[in-house]
Order: C-alpha cells, then sequence, then structure tokens
C-alpha cells in the first residue's frame, strides 16, 4: 500500500524511494509495482506529488486513512458502538472507492454515488470531531481562494445545519419517532407504499379473488384503488410463479393521507364458485359470493413510528356477513404480507428501489390527485363505486339474488372492450360483475372499478348497468334474463365531464330489443338528478312516457372522476370555448376568478392562450382590459404558483410559455394600463385588494409586459415611443405611497422580482436611480425589515453585478445599513441587515462584476467601524455572530494597502486612532477561535490570516504615532503584545497536536503566510512553514519587537507581559523558543536596571507563578528547559551584574521545570500515589522558595488525593501545613492564603479554627486519637483563654474524653511498613534509584503490597534478593522494585520514661512517630559449624532513617540507610531479648482478658519448655558458652554474662505463664499442662542450677481471671499484673530495641554473681512497663 516515486528503471527492476520516507533510496520489483499518473511539484524536501485521481479519490483515501489511527485508537479504548460504526463506514467508503476508480458508472449513477461518498465523509468527520470540508453542487471541495468569504461562511453553516440535522434524525430514530415522523413528513410530500402478498391461507374449496386496498375507518372511505390477487381453489395463486412473490405498490400517497388518526389494509375475499358451498354438478357455478374480510392496522407504519415490517406479518381472516359465510372456515385463516413505506413518488421510487419494484409490481393508484402535482402528470381515470340498490321482489316470495354488470359502450351501442378494471395486477375486462348477496332486498355493494377510455372518447361514451336475478340450480339460471337496467353518461351536454359524488340512476325495464338500442335509450334521462334539471328548465312535472318502461327498483353509483385532460367545471369551459358564446365573456371572466388551482392547471396553456387572445382581439376597445388583467392576476395561475406547494412544480411550464408560446404583442400596453390605473388609485378602497393581488403576481405579470414588448418590436416595423413604457414604469415605481403599509410591503416583497426582467427594456442606471428614490420615499422607521429585504435582493439582481448601478445603489445600501447599525439606533433588526451587508460582499468579491475598489472604500468608510462596534457588543451566544464576523472579515479581506492607509487618515485626532485600535485589537483577540466552531478549519485559518494582514497594516500605524516619549500609550502596546501571543498560541496553529493528514493539508494550502515581514508573520511560519524553519532575517524580529519601547517604557510591561511572552516561547518551535526566550533576560535587566533594590524580583516572581499555570495546562517540555536553562545561562554569565543572580535564577527554573513536567506527566495516571509524590516534590520547592500563594494551592491538590485514596490521617498533617503558615490573631487574611481564594473574608484565627476541625476530623477518621487531642488541647486552650466560648470548649473537651476512652478500648491494628526501592532508568527522575519506606494500609500484608505496587508499573520485574542491587541493575533501562516489611525502632516520649504505661497506649508509639526502621538480613561468615548453626549464623542490619516522620504529608518517604554487622553472640542476645518480650506481652494479655483464647499462649509455652526441633538455649550453651570460645573471643565475655542473665529471667516469666495457663486449661488442655510442668520443673532446676535465681515484684496482688465490670482498675495495668515471691527483688524487662546493657542496679541479682559495673542498668523501672 505505500506509495512510491520511481526514479530509474531496468529490466524490471525500479529504482525509488516510498514518500514517508524519501532519504532512503532502493531497488524493487517492478512486477510489484501499480503505476499511477502524477504531477510533481517542487523538488527535495519541498517536493510535493499529485496523485492524477479524481479529487474524491485523493479525499477518499485520505480520509480513510485518518480515520485508521481513530479506528485503532477506539479499539484500544473499548468504546466498541462508536468503534463498528466507523468499521462500517469505512468499509463502505471502500466500497463506493472501487466503484469509482473502476470508471464503469453512468454518469448519472456517479454523480448519486458522489452525494452518498461526500454525505459519509462528513457525517463520520463529525462523529469522530474532525474538521468539517464544505463543497460545492458537484462536490468538490471548496477552495478558500477562489470562494468568497460569504459563500464560504454559508457553506460551512448549511453542511454543519445538514450534518446536525442527520445526527438529530439518527437519534429521534432511536429515542423520539414522533419527532422523526413530523420531520419526515415536513421535507417529503409524496410516498409510496410497498405491499408484498407472501401467503393466502384459508380452506375455501373454490376460486376466489383478494382486493387489497388502503382504508380510513374515521372517513369510511377508501383511498385506494384495488390490488387483485385471484386464487385458485387448490390454495395457490392463479399464476404460479408468483407463489410467495405478489408484489404491489401504493402510490402517490401525500403526507396528509399517512398522518391520519388511523389507516387500514383491508382485503376484500370474494368466493368465486356456486351460490353455496355444496358439491353438486347441477348449482350454477362462476358467481362472485362475499366470503370474509382481512384487516390490519397499519397506522404506526404510516406515521414512520415503523420503519418497515420485513418478517412476515399475520392478518387474520374474520367473518363479512352470514354465518354461512363461515361454514368453510377450518383451522387457522390468515394472510401474510411485508409492508414497507417508501418516500418518492412512482419514477423516484423505481429509480431509488429497484430491488422492489420492477415490471411484476402492480401499481396501485390513489383515488384522487397527489399532493404535488408534476409537470408532465397525465391521467384518464374514473372510478366507478357500485354503491346500493333496492328491487322489488315481483312474483317472487324471497329477495331477489341480484347481480349487477356494469360495461362501457359509446352512443352507438358498441362494447369499449376492456375498459373496466376490477383491480390493479390485471388487464381490463369488457363486463364487470359485481358479488352478490343471496336474497337481499337493498344490497349495498360498495365496489370500486377503474373505468379507462381514451380521451377522445368520452365524450361519446357512456356507462350502462344491467340487473339480473341469478339463481342457485344451474337450469333455472340459464332461463333468468336481466329484469333492469340503467345508464349515465360520462359528459354533460355542455362538455363538462360527470361531476364526483352520488347519481341517483333510473332503473328502466328491459326491453329485449329496446333496452340494447342505446340510440333509442340514450333519448330519456339517465338519472333523477337530470330529471330535475329538466324540470327546473321547463317548470313542467316530469311525466315519463318514453318507450321504455320505468320500474319500481332504485340504484345508485358514486363516480371520482381523476383526469388531467377532462374537466367538469363549466366556468372553465365556457372560456375556452369563448368565440362560440360571447355574449357570455363576460360572465365567464368573472367565474373564473372562483376555478379551484387544480382545475386551472390541467388546461394552462389553453386557458392562457384564451385570455391573450380575447386581449388581442378586443384591443381597440377597453371593455374586457380591467376582467382579463383581474382574471390574469387575480384568479388565475400565476397568483397560486408561487404561493401553492402543490403547483410549485409548474413554474417551469409557465417560464416555457411566456418564452416560446406567449405571442401577443399588444398585451403589455393593457396590462400596464390598469396596472398603472391600480397603482393610481390605491387609496381606494376597492381597489386595494385587486393592487395587492396584482403585486403578487408581478414577477409574472412584467414576464408577460417584458416579453409582450420584445415581441412587438420584432414583429412591427413602426416603434412606439419607448417612454411609453417607460413613464408607465416610473409611476409605478417612484409613486410615493402615503396609505397603506400593506401595499407597501407588498411592493417591496415583490418588486425585485421583476427587475432582471425590467432592465432587458429599460435602461439600468435609470431603473437603478427610480429603485433608489422608490427606497428614499419610505421614511426610515417604517417597514425596515421588508426594506432591507427589498434591497438585498436588488444587490442579488444582474442589475448589481454592473459597476454603473453599484454606484447608485450602494449608497443607498450603506445609508440604510449604518442608520441601522447606529449606535443610537433603538432596535437594530441584526438579522436583516447582516443578510444584506453579507450579500453585498458576496457580490463584490466576484470575478465577473468588474471595478470594486471604490466600492469596497464606501463600505469600509461608511460600515466596518460599525459593523465592529455591533461585533463587540453582540452576545458570543447570539446565532448572528456569525455572520457579522464573517461579514467582518470579507471586509478587511477585499482591502487593500491603500484602503487601510485611507481609512486611518479618516480619524481626525490622535485619540480616535487610540480608540480604533484598543477596540479592534481587543476584539480581535477576543474573537480569534471563538466564534466559529472548531471543526471549521478553513473557516478559522482563513478569518486568521485577514486578522494576521490587518494587524500587520495597524502595527505600521503603532510605530508611526506612538512610539517616541512624547505619545507613548502603555495600554496600546500591552494589547498588542497580548494578540500576538494569542495569535502565536492559537489552537488552529498548533500543528504538532494535528494528524498528519490534517498537519499537511494545512502546510499544503497556507504556507504563503511565511512570506510576510512584521512579528505576526514571523510567528506563524513557524507554526506554518513546511519545514518549520525561519528565514533568519525574520527570526531576529522576535526580540526586537518587543524591545521597541525604551528606556523606563519598559518597566511598564513587567510583570504584565511575562506570561504573554512566556506563552510565546512555549510554542513547540525551537527557532521560535530561541528567538523570544532572550526577552526573558532582556526583562531581567530592565528591571535590575530601573528598580532601586537592583533586583529581577517582579519578574522572577511572575515567570514563576505564570511558568506554574501553563506547565500544568499542557505546555512545555524536556527540550524547552533544557534550551531555557542554557539560553539563560549564555546571556547571564556574559553580563557584569547578572552572573551571578541570573545563574541562580536559571537553574531554579530548571529545577521547578523538572518538577512541574513529571507533575504533569503523573496527573493523568492512574497511580495517585505517583501523584502525590510528584505534586510533595512540586510544593517543596514553592515552600523553600517561600511562594505561599502556589504552595497552598498544591497543598489542598495533595489534600484532595489523600481524601480519594480515604488517607486520612495524611490528609490531616496536609492541612496542618497550611494551618501553620497561620497565626492565632484577628489579622485579616491575605487572599493567598484563604483555599481556593473564597470570596468570605476571613480572620487568621478563624481559619486555623475551621482548620483545625477538619484537621481533628480526619485524625479521628484515621484512629489517630493523640495527635487528635493534641491537637484539640490547642483549640481548647484559645477558647479558655482569648475567645471564651466555654460552649465550643465543652464540646472540645467531650470530643477529647471520647478520645481517650477510644484509646483504651477501640481496634486500633498496627500498620507494617515497607521499605520499597525504585532501581533503574525506566522509572521517573522522582523515583530513579531511590528507596521509600511505606507505610501500609490496616490489615495489608507484604503480597497485598507487592501487588498493588506491581500493577502501578506493570512493566516492572520484582527483584527476589533484599541486598543492595548492583550497578548493571542500577543504570539498565528497565524499571526493578525491590520490596520487603521493615520493622519501627522507637522512640519513647519523655513523659512516658521510667514509667509504667499501659500497652494500649505504647502500642501507639510503636508504629506512629517514627522515623527509624530496621531490617535484618542473616548471613555467614566463615565455616558452618554442622553440630551449631547458631556459632556463624551473623546479622547484617540496616537502619533506615526517612527525611520525615511517619505519618505525615505522604504515606512514604525517601530514606538514607546505615548498614550494621551483628555477631552471633549479639543476635543471640537479642533473640532472647524477643522471646522474653513476646512471652511477657501475652502473659499480660492473658491476665488482663480472661476471654482471649489460651491457645497462642499453649503453644509458646510448649515451644519454649520443650524445644523439640530448635534445642532452646542449650544450642548458645554449645555456641558461647565454652572455653574454647570465651579464649578464643575475649572482648564477648560480658555479651555472654546478659546473655546468661536473659536465660535466667526466662524462668520467672514461665512460671507466671504456666500458673495462668494451668488456671485457664480445660479438659483437653489439662494432659498438655501436665507435660509443660513436668518439663518446665526439670528447665527451673537446670537453669536456676547454672545461672542464678531471679524473681519479679508487683506492688500489687494479682488479678482476677474474669473481666470486673467497667474500665480496669490502675492494678490491672499490664505492668504489674505478675507476683513474684516477697523477698525477690523486682525487675521488668526492657523493650526489644534495647539490651540489657542499660540494666546496672547492683542489688538486682540474688543468688548469683553481679554483672559488673558497666553491665548494670540506670534506673530500675524500664520504660512502657514492657512486661
Amino acid at each position: 500500500g505505500d506509495t512510491v516515486h520511481i526514479l530509474e528503471t531496468f529490466e524490471g527492476w525500479y529504482r525509488g524511494y516510498t514518500l514517508r520516507d524519501k532519504s532512503r533510496k532502493g531497488i524493487f520489483p517492478a512486477s510489484y509495482i501499480h503505476l499511477k499518473e502524477a504531477k510533481v511539484e517542487g523538488t527535495g524536501q519541498q517536493e510535493i506529488v499529485i496523485p492524477g485521481d479524481l479529487p474524491l479519490v485523493l479525499e477518499l483515501g485520505a480520509t480513510l486513512r485518518e480515520w485508521a489511527q481513530i479506528w485503532y485508537k477506539l479499539y484500544v479504548n473499548n468504546k466498541t458502538t462508536l468503534f463498528r460504526g466507523v468499521q462500517q463506514m469505512a468499509y463502505s467508503l471502500i466500497e463506493y472507492r472501487s466503484q469509482i476508480v473502476s470508471g464503469t458508472l453512468p454518469k448519472d449513477d456517479l454523480v448519486e454515488l458522489r452525494k452518498k461518498v461526500t454525505a459519509k465523509i462528513d457525517y463520520g468527520n463529525r462523529i469522530l470531531g474532525l474538521d468539517l470540508v464544505v463543497r460545492d453542487d458537484a462536490g468538490n471541495t471548496l477552495d478558500p481562494d477562489c470562494t468568497s468569504t460569504v459563500s464560504l461562511f454559508r457553506a460551512f453553516e448549511t453542511a454543519s445545519r445538514s450534518i446536525d440535522d442527520r445526527i438529530q434524525e439518527e437519534k429521534t430514530r432511536l429515542q423520539n419517532l414522533e419527532m422523526r415522523r413530523q420531520s419526515l413528513f415536513s421535507t417529503v410530500h409524496t410516498y409510496s407504499l410497498f405491499v408484498n402478498l407472501k401467503n393466502f391461507v384459508c380452506n375455501i374449496g373454490e376460486d376466489a379473488e383478494l382486493l387489497m386496498s388502503l382504508y380510513d375507518p374515521d372517513q369510511s372511505e377508501f383511498i385506494s384503488e384495488n390490488f387483485l390477487v385471484r386464487w385458485d381453489s387448490m390454495g395457490m395463486p392463479k399464476e404460479i410463479e408468483k407463489l410467495n412473490n405478489l408484489p404491489a405498490l401504493f402510490t402517490d400517497l401525500s403526507s396528509s393521507d399517512l398522518i391520519r388518526p388511523r389507516l387500514f389494509l383491508v382485503c376484500q375475499i370474494i368466493r368465486v364458485g356456486s351460490m353455496e358451498l355444496k358439491e353438486g354438478k347441477k348449482h350454477t357455478g362462476g358467481l362472485r359470493r362475499p366470503f370474509g374480510v382481512a384487516v390490519m392496522d397499519i397506522t404506526d407504519i404510516a406515521h414512520g413510528k415503523v420503519v418497515c415490517i420485513d418478517s412476515e406479518h399475520s392478518v387474520t381472516v374474520s367473518a363479512l356477513l352470514t354465518l354461512s359465510s363461515l361454514t368453510g372456515l377450518v383451522g387457522f385463516s390468515g394472510l401474510f404480507v411485508t409492508l414497507k413505506l417508501l418516500p418518492g413518488d412512482l419514477s423516484q421510487v423505481r429509480k431509488d428501489y429497484p430491488h422492489f419494484v420492477d415490471r411484476t409490481t402492480a401499481i396501485v393508484r390513489k383515488m384522487g390527485f397527489p399532493e404535488i402535482i408534476l409537470p408532465g402528470y397525465v391521467r384518464n381515470d374514473i372510478y366507478v363505486t357500485l354503491l346500493q340498490g333496492e328491487f322489488d321482489r315481483g312474483k317472487k316470495t324471497s329477495p331477489k339474488n341480484v347481480e349487477v354488470m356494469l360495461s362501457v359502450l359509446d352512443n352507438d351501442g358498441n362494447l369499449m372492450e376492456k375498459a373496466i378494471f376490477p383491480g390493479a395486477g390485471y388487464d381490463g375486462i369488457t363486463e364487470y360483475k359485481s358479488v352478490i348477496y343471496y336474497q337481499v332486498k337493498q344490497p349495498s355493494w360498495n365496489e370500486t372499478v377503474k373505468v379507462t377510455i381514451p380521451i377522445e372518447d368520452v365524450g361519446r361514451c357512456h356507462l350502462r348497468v344491467m340487473f339480473r336475478h341469478r339463481s342457485s340450480q344451474d337450469s333455472r339460471d340459464k332461463s333468468e334474463k336481466p329484469f333492469g337496467m340503467a345508464f349515465v353518461r360520462l359528459m354533460k351536454g355542455d362538455g363538462t365531464t360527470l361531476r364526483d359524488g352520488r347519481h341517483d340512476l333510473i332503473v328502466y325495464k328491459v326491453d329485449a330489443k329496446k333496452s340494447e338500442d342505446a340510440k333509442t335509450y340514450l333519448t330519456l334521462p339517465g338519472s333523477w338528478a337530470e330529471v330535475e334539471e329538466k324540470e327546473r328548465q321547463t317548470g313542467k312535472t316530469f311525466n315519463h312516457s318514453g318507450v321504455i318502461p320505468l320500474t319500481k327498483d332504485s340504484f345508485q353509483i358514486g363516480t371520482l372522476t381523476c383526469s388531467t385532460k377532462l374537466t367538469q367545471n363549466v366556468d372553465l369551459l365556457g372560456l375556452l370555448n369563448w368565440r362560440s358564446n360571447p355574449e357570455e365573456l363576460d360572465q365567464n371572466l368573472q367565474r373564473l376568478m372562483e376555478v379551484e388551482g387544480g382545475e386551472i392547471v390541467k388546461f394552462l396553456q389553453d386557458t392562457l392562450d384564451a385570455l391573450f387572445s380575447i386581449m388581442m382581439e378586443t384591443s381597440e376597445e377597453e371593455t374586457y382590459d380591467t376582467l382579463l388583467f383581474n382574471a390574469l392576476v387575480t384568479g388565475f395561475y400565476i397568483t397560486l404558483v408561487p404561493d401553492y406547494i402543490k403547483f410549485q412544480h409548474f413554474n417551469p411550464v409557465l417560464e416555457t410559455y411566456i418564452n416560446k408560446h406567449f405571442s401577443a404583442t399588444l398585451a403589455y400596453m393593457k396590462l400596464t394600463k390598469v396596472l398603472n390605473y391600480y397603482v393610481g388609485h390605491a387609496d381606494e378602497p376597492v381597489l386595494t385588494e385587486r393592487l395587492y393581488s396584482a403585486l403578487k403576481a408581478l414577477k409574472y405579470l412584467f414576464r408577460f409586459i417584458v416579453q409582450s414588448r420584445v415581441l412587438y418590436l420584432r414583429y412591427h416595423s413602426r416603434d412606439l415611443p419607448s417612454s411609453c413604457i417607460l413613464v408607465h414604469l416610473r409611476d409605478n415605481i417612484s409613486l410615493p405611497l402615503d396609505e397603506g403599509v400593506k401595499i407597501k410591503g407588498a411592493i417591496l416583497k415583490y418588486l425585485p422580482t421583476i427587475i432582471n426582467d425590467i432592465k432587458n427594456v429599460f435602461d439600468p442606471v435609470e431603473l437603478s436611480v427610480l429603485l433608489t428614490k422608490f427606497i428614499e420615499s419610505i421614511p426610515d422607521s417604517q417597514l425596515v425589515r421588508q426594506k432591507l429585504g427589498c434591497m438585498c435582493k436588488m444587490v442579488e439582481s444582474d442589475l448589481f453585478k454592473q459597476p454603473e448601478c453599484r454606484d447608485v445603489l450602494l449608497p443607498l445600501v450603506t445609508d440604510q445599513l449604518s442608520g441601522q447599525l447606529d449606535d443610537h439606533s433603538n432596535k437594530p433588526d441584526h438579522e436583516a441587515c447582516v443578510q444584506l451587508l453579507s450579500t453585498v460582499l458576496d457580490n463584490l468579491d466576484r470575478k465577473n462584476v468588474g471595478p470594486t475598489r471604490g466600492h469596497v472604500q464606501l463600505i469600509m468608510e461608511r460600515l466596518l467601524r460599525r459593523v465592529n462596534r455591533t461585533v463587540i457588543s453582540m452576545s458570543r451566544t447570539s446565532t448572528l455572530i456569525g455572520h457579522y464576523l464573517a461579514c467582518m472579515t470579507a471586509i478587511l479581506k477585499q482591502m487593500d494597502d491603500m484602503h487601510y492607509a485611507h481609512y486611518i487618515s479618516t480619524f481626525k485626532t490622535r485619540q480616535d486612532i487610540i480608540d480604533f485600535l484598543m477596540e479592534t485589537f481587543i476584539m480581535f483577540k477576543d474573537l480569534m477561535g471563538n466564534v466559529f466552531p472548531s471543526d471549521w478549519m478553513t473557516m478559522n485559518l482563513l478569518q486568521i490570516g485577514v486578522f494576521l494582514r490587518a494587524i500587520n497594516q495597524y502595527s505600521e500605524v503603532l510605530n508611526m504615532y506612538f512610539m517616541d516619549q512624547t505619545h507613548f500609550e502603555l495600554q496600546l502596546w500591552n494589547n498588542y503584545f497580548h494578540l500576538t501571543v494569542a495569535f502565536l498560541t492559537h489552537k488552529s496553529l498548533q500543528l504538532e497536536s494535528f494528524s498528519q493528514e490534517k498537519r499537511n493539508k494545512i502546510l499544503n494550502k497556507y504556507g504563503f503566510m511565511v512570506v510576510a515581514c512584521f512579528l505576526f508573520t514571523a510567528l506563524l511560519s513557524c507554526c506554518l512553514h513546511e519545514n518549520g524553519e525561519l528565514l533568519t532575517a525574520l527570526s531576529n524580529d522576535f526580540a526586537s519587537d518587543f524591545m521597541h519601547p525604551s528606556g523606563p517604557h519598559k518597566m511598564k510591561f513587567i510583570p504584565a507581559m511575562v506570561g504573554p511572552i512566556l506563552k510565546a516561547t512555549l510554542v513547540p518551535e525551537p527557532e521560535l523558543r530561541k528567538a523570544t526566550i532572550p526577552i526573558f533576560f532582556d526583562m531581567m535587566q530592565c528591571e535590575h536596571n530601573f528598580t532601586p533594590s537592583r533586583t529581577f524580583n517582579m519578574f522572577e516572581n511572575e515567570l514563576i507563578t505564570k511558568l506554574d499555570q501553563e506547565v500544568e495546562g499542557g505546555r512545555g517540555d524536556e527540550q524547552y528547559k533544557i534550551l531555557l536553562e542554557k539560553t539563560l545561562l549564555e546571556h547571564c554569565r556574559r553580563h557584569r551584574y547578572l552572573s551571578q543572580s541570573g545563574e541562580e535564577l536559571a537553574l531554579l527554573l530548571s529545577s521547578l521545570l523538572e518538577k512541574l513536567l513529571a507533575y504533569r506527566t503523573i496527573t493523568h495516571d492512574e497511580s495517585p500515589e505517583l501523584r502525590m509524590s510528584c505534586t510533595v516534590n512540586v510544593l517543596n520547592f514553592y515552600k523553600e522558595k517561600k511562594r505561599e500563594d502556589i504552595y497552598i494551592r498544591y497543598l489542598y491538590k495533595l489534600r484532595d488525593l489523600h481524601l480519594v485514596c480515604e488517607n486520612y490521617t495524611e490528609a490531616a498533617y496536609t492541612l496542618l501545613l497550611h494551618a501553620e503558615l497561620l497565626e492565632w490573631s484577628d489579622k485579616p487574611c491575605a487572599p493567598h492564603l484563604i483555599p481556593g481564594h473564597g470570596k468570605h473574608v476571613w480572620t487568621q484565627q478563624e481559619l486555623k479554627e475551621r482548620l483545625f476541625q477538619e484537621i481533628i476530623c480526619n485524625l479521628d477518621k484515621g484512629k489517630m486519637w493523640e495527635k487528635a487531642i493534641e491537637m484539640g488541647k490547642q483549640l481548647a486552650k484559645m477558647h479558655e483563654n482569648q475567645m471564651f466560648d466555654f460552649m465550643e470548649l465543652s464540646q472540645l473537651l467531650k470530643q477529647q474524653a471520647q478520645f481517650y476512652e477510644n484509646i483504651m478500648h477501640a481496634m486500633r491494628p498496627q500498620p507494617e511498613y515497607f521499605a520499597v526501592g525504585y532501581y533503574g532508568l525506566g522509572f521517573p527522575t522522582f523515583l530513579r534509584n531511590k528507596v521509600f519506606i511505606y507505610r501500609g494500609k490496616e490489615y495489608e500484608w507484604l503480597e497485598d503490597f507487592s501487588l498493588k505496587l506491581l500493577s502501578q508499573f506493570p512493566n516492572a520485574a520484582r527483584m527476589t534478593s533484599t541486598a543492595p542491587p548492583g550497578d548493571n541493575i542500577c543504570n539498565s533501562q528497565g524499571q526493578h522494585i525491590q520490596c520487603f516489611t521493615v520493622k519501627p525502632v522507637l522512640t519513647v516520649p519523655a513523659q512516658f520514661k521510667d514509667k509504667g504505661v499501659p500497652e494500649q497506649i505504647l502500642n501507639y508509639y510503636r508504629t506512629n512517630e517514627v522515623d527509624q526502621f530496621q531490617y535484618s538480613r542473616p548471613f555467614r561468615k566463615g565455616a558452618k559449624d554442622p553440630d551449631n548453626e547458631f556459632a556463624t549464623m551473623w546479622i547484617e542490619r540496616t537502619t533506615y532513617i526517612t527525611t520525615y516522620h511517619f505519618p505525615g504529608i505522604l504515606k512514604w518517604f525517601e530514606v538514607k540507610s546505615i548498614s550494621v554487622e551483628i555477631s552471633p553472640l549479639q543476635n543471640a542476645v537479642e533473640t532472647m531479648e524477643m522471646a522474653n518480650e513476646k512471652l511477657s506481652n501475652l502473659v499480660q494479655q492473658q491476665a488482663c482478658d480472661s476471654s482471649t483464647s489460651v491457645h497462642p499462649l499453649s503453644m509458646m509455652l510448649n515451644g519454649i519448655v520443650d524445644p523439640a526441633v530448635m534445642g532452646g538455649y542449650s544450642n548458645y550453651e554449645k555456641a558461647f558458652f565454652t572455653d574454647t570460645y570465651m579464649h578464643e573471643h575475649p572482648d564477648d565475655l560480658e555479651s555472654i554474662e546478659v546473655l546468661k542473665h536473659l536465660i535466667a529471667l526466662q524462668i520467672p516469666l514461665l512460671a507466671d505463664g504456666i500458673r495462668i495457663h494451668g488456671e485457664k486449661s480445660t479438659e483437653q488442655l489439662k494432659p498438655l499442662h501436665n507435660r509443660l510442668l513436668t518439663c518446665f520443673s526439670d528447665l527451673r532446676e537446670r537453669v536456676e542450677k547454672h545461672y542464678g535465681v531471679i524473681t519479679l515484684a508487683s506492688p500489687a496482688a494479682p488479678p482476677p481471671l474474669t473481666d470486673p465490670p467497667g474500665p480496669p482498675p490502675r492494678s490491672q495495668s499490664p505492668s504489674s499484673i505478675l507476683s513474684p515471691p516477697p523477698e525477690s527483688v523486682p525487675l521488668l524487662l526492657p523493650p526489644r530495641s534495647q539490651s540489657l546493657h542499660s540494666l546496672h542496679p547492683p542489688s538486682l541479682f540474688q543468688g548469683v554473681s553481679p554483672p559488673p559495673p558497666s553491665l548494670l542498668p540506670s534506673c530500675v523501672c524500664l520504660p512502657l512497663g514492657l512486661v
């Protein structure tokens, strides 16, 4: 799929390169390459290859490549729905592309396919958030260079609206079907319903006919003709090839038909056979008998709630009339149909849905005309409905079985063959036979058939109806003859067609001869209506005495004529035949105004010919002039065409008539004469309405007038004075009308429609003058919108394209717009104004309109400032803001350099120029990218380009007028520089954030901006130039432009311009950065030189503040950090006074950037721990720099992170840092000290109290009650001694009391601590090759913690060794994590030393307020002793000291480590200390709480007194107490004595433990207890013999083993629960972190040799009561 550029060919090989990598050239087989035509422009890096494919094919390829990248991201992000949607659209585009490339599509199909492709591309781009592409009518992308600004904006607006509508339709299709239905019916006016009969299941036993039609149950009427299907007696279609596929299309359905409250699909089932369902050969056959009816409610389909029913739908058959009809129904009966509603008429459906509608599809017409009548629509159908009748029994005892036979005959009695159609799907028949109702006196048939005969035969044809009784017996039936006959003529004597509706026919008695003689019975009346008409004409009562007698029977039919050639209107027919009755011409012309429009449409050309023939033949008279004028413009079609959608498609027909058939050369004289009379007498009420109607028809009226004038000049040698028509027109147009706003409004509305026609016979300039005078004659306050609309149409006319006419019209337009947009105007019509202005600008920006320079200057002078102020004052949410911005852009785009110079010269004073530039700079900055949607890329770039050119022009004005010391304007320059940065940082120009496809489009199209020579162009070129390089001359302009204001003026831009310049330097273009960063040094130098302190503190503080904001906002990178440091160092080191301070600032900024970049990188990480680390790094930096404002901001970011993770303790310590910045005073807080810069004004004391309360609340949640009590005491002291709020004090004391109780009784698990090392260069800098101590959560063990840690770094490897890693791991590119548990080192608070403290209090300090941690790693030194491994077991102890105490503002802190080796003897001493401590704690716990399980005590006692595996202390005796060891290690003698005393000390602890064990032992534990007693007796005897006797003293008696109610008394504290004999010397055990080196009273031991003085402790009572 790669595109390659071929440089050479040689024997089946090519040499070249891929367009993706032009630097690498190579050879490849020619057989792998498909050659394509292409055009190459440029060379080297500027080379552009343009394939020779169609533009649409190229766009398809580019679109698919862009979508593919997004498609991949959707898959990765698991956006399944959108992923599948893009997949389907991409597959469709690939298929479309292959069809286009194949070149086999016909032209029409290619046009349709192009529309589909562009619609799908635009829709896909919108839902994917890509740029909107605008196109012309052919589907080609619009070129902004060849398209006017207004046209481009309108194209964007139209395309965006179209896509929004489609997206909304997709939503409503799923959400609100009712809205979708309304939307559908508002855009499409003709529909077709496709019905496919799949099967009919019913056990009839005879042939059947199925008649399907659409029925309105509310109106009780059928709205379509029948779809006929014939079924045989075997249950199969008569045409077996149509099995399971009997399609029909119900056409010409209008929206009004479909939105009926209810609509049914009805199927009438007619049985064809005998009278009754009986077997027998003598029964009469071939009779049509009613059998049943099937009904389906299709309202939901018609309303669009259900798009289609593709699965077979069952319609149940129900009984029709009598119970006998149901005798044949056995089991299930039903119809199976599929239905789908299709938009469009018959021709459209055949084109769009060829797979539905083919030559086998039956076309079922609507009984009526469609909503929109199209030219060329030809139809000549007469629908006849057999309604009902009443027939005399005669001699029979029961009613007759009447069969009605309908046929069409001519006046001679000849039958019209196949003129009757009982239903669509079959050819016509000559005679139709009705259904027979068995013995019904008043049968009601309601059967409709269609009669179709040639138009020329309608006048001589009539319908004949014969009535016959049918017998069930075949023999009798053959003898039955017709007993009655009726007829009706299809055309009346006056030439009109039989009227629609019900007709009561006269039933004549059948005479065998006379009844068949048409000439005989046609002399008689056919209906009782004819009889009444004759009686009315003659005044005599009808007395039938004809040759054919009447019967007593009655019969009614209904008719409906659907014909485009036949009329039922006698008035219209009278006009068409006016020559035969000229005396009735006056009456016919008046009645013509009342004729319905549909009738006129049928005879459009004939009617117009008749009217103009009358006009020409009576040219010398004035009798009919007014009537003809009124008939033409008041009641005729030219008033219907513009207003009624039903006839809108007849506009081309009327145009064709005027251009090709109209020939009345003198019509213009009569028409203008009457029109002039109406205008001149507009104040007469009678003529006002006629004039209004004439004005509505003004367009076609003047088309007739102009065409008549042209024809007259062409065919007559003598010429009428041209002034004849000119005078009339001048009078018509320029007559001032003070009466009737309605008439004025109509003139304004319809006057522009005649301009293009009048200019052919009227001088364009003079016509322009007349139009101008007419508009000016209307007062300014009247009909404002109508005037503006009229001028808009005038501008759109051909008149405005001529420069001479524009010279007349444009001043009028600008005056009107200026008055409307003026600042003092009360309620300007902004919508109408912008419509007119945009139309003017659009027409001026075209190639075929001649010179426009003067016209652009006029618009600039009169309207530019007003448009600017309108935009400034308009809300950014207004729907018109985009239109006005497009107009402003269009004006600026059409202005050249001379225009700009001239415009500035129009300002009278320097202050006027300042005001204009100020509002322009502010407006430009506000408008860039904030009005047009972000996906209007082309429009946004066009706007930026035009603004850029405008400001380049205005910058020259800055340099010319406001550079010197006298006229320097700080705010003006300030706005200018802010605008500079706005251009640089505009999102439309940040190419690095775009896809490669979009970047290439911008560079190829808008690289021209690089040519400009001012600052903006220099800045813009960095973003838009293809290779990203600046010309040397331009890159130097960067710093120089800022330094234009010299001396003290520069100080006015510090610190205000630090932020904007920083934004400019952060644009990711290396050359731009190199050019702008030196501005920082200039600012430093400027502040240093012009401040008394000779510092640049303002610059430094502002730069740090803005740098923090910008980097957090996403700007800046590692390259920027390096370049900033390098550039500032180079400049500062060359400066005499800034070398040291400047270097410090450069290094400081580099350090800050490193921390900020790390913080930003990790901000979006899922790991909150990493985000916390970066946050702390940043806030520590700001704390050192004493930037409390930023420091506090990051404190609260850290607080929020902790609360999300439920780290309540750390959140409290974080808030404590804020509280420490405040004092207990009534001083007001500085704004930066208030979190979130809230509006509430706090004193420092109020804010600190609030913070303390929040801190205490979080400490309570974190079970840090000791710290909470400490904070509460501070707060209570303030309430007691300063605030004197005793109520609040009481609450605080109650809270403290609760905290004390929690300490003694609440469950509080001790957290584990973990040492974590991050080794390898793959980690962020703040973690790389560093070790941290982590504080675990409650019940979080090493495995859980390790899994959580590794989930944050999925690519990291966990180290299995706890030894420090080597350089190979530390310098590797990977990630290695070392994690293990460490033990905190207890630091005893001063108030607890030398006191007995309960274990609950002590436990807090074991794991809190610590900063030292130990980890011991065993190893062997020397050869292993096979007899005693303890002799060579050394310990490597690492002590970790953290930078801060735990807990703190983080759950981890960085550490420094100290390693110490511990000898085997020291290891033994520590092991014994820990064993004794553990045993002491367990004994105390058992003594204090009788409910505690005894099993842990059992296991520990058993492990000490009976060490079956480890051997107990005997291993120490073998290893250390031998003479050999003591001789070889004389320095260890003191430690050996300590170890002996620890062994002796274990005996009294074991004694108390065994005593308690015996008291709590159950029967099951008795054997174990007895074993313990035996073993302990032996152990005690041996130990006391070798190491002496030690007893433990207690100040009180031992407590009971049962828990008393309430809190335990003091005597039960863990430090005093064991009771030794009275003569014993008391001894308390040391903590495990403290060896017995600290024990030293000389009288401490009894019965043994005392240790040396150096081994004795300084006090008897050890800290915290560890026993």
